[in-house]
Order: C-alpha cells, then sequence, then structure tokens
C-alpha cells in the first residue's frame, strides 16, 4: 500500500510538473501588436487560460488526496505538499501576471 501510495504521489507530481511544462511552452513567445488600433475598455475582461486553470484544479485534487494518505511516508508525504504548493502558487502568480 506504501508504494503505491508513493507511485501516485510522484506520478501526480510529475503530472503537475508536465501540465505545467506544456502550458508555459504553448504560449507565444511575444504577443502580437493588434492589426488596427484597438479602443482600450474601460474593465476588459479577465483573459481565459484553460490549461492553466485545468492545473490548479488537478494540482489541488492532487494535494487533497496526499493530506488524506494515512501515513507520512518517512517525510516524502510531507515534501511532495510541499513541491504541489510550489506549483500552485507558480501557477497562481502566472495568471495574476496575465490578468
Amino acid at each position: 500500500m506504501k508504494k503505491r501510495l508513493t507511485l501516485w504521489a510522484v506520478g501526480l507530481a510529475v503530472l503537475g510538473v508536465v501540465l505545467l511544462h506544456s502550458v508555459f511552452h504553448a504560449q507565444p513567445a511575444s504577443p502580437q501588436p493588434p492589426a488596427a488600433p484597438v479602443a482600450a475598455a474601460a474593465n476588459p475582461a479577465p483573459q481565459e487560460h484553460p490549461r492553466i486553470d485545468a492545473a490548479i484544479h488537478h494540482l489541488e485534487e492532487a494535494k487533497r488526496e496526499l493530506e488524506a494518505a494515512p501515513e507520512e511516508f518517512h517525510g516524502h508525504r510531507a515534501k511532495a505538499i510541499a513541491h504541489v504548493d510550489q506549483a500552485l502558487a507558480e501557477c497562481h502568480r502566472a495568471l495574476e501576471s496575465v490578468r
């Protein structure tokens, strides 16, 4: 059981890293200027970023699973939770940077 939970935790952490990597490399390097001048709206609508939102959802789910684990796994569970927290913070910073 310990081995299975550890494999799940590592798998979810790897999935989070892969999702973050995919999200950030899927973005264009620099935004292209609009063809014609566009009037700025007073309150522009926030941009949608479904991949980052999905990554946040999956990371939160992984954190809940890790927190519900019945054992500490020699400190590895706590480390995995800390890494998930770091990944969540980066995802939130990514969204803040474009909104």
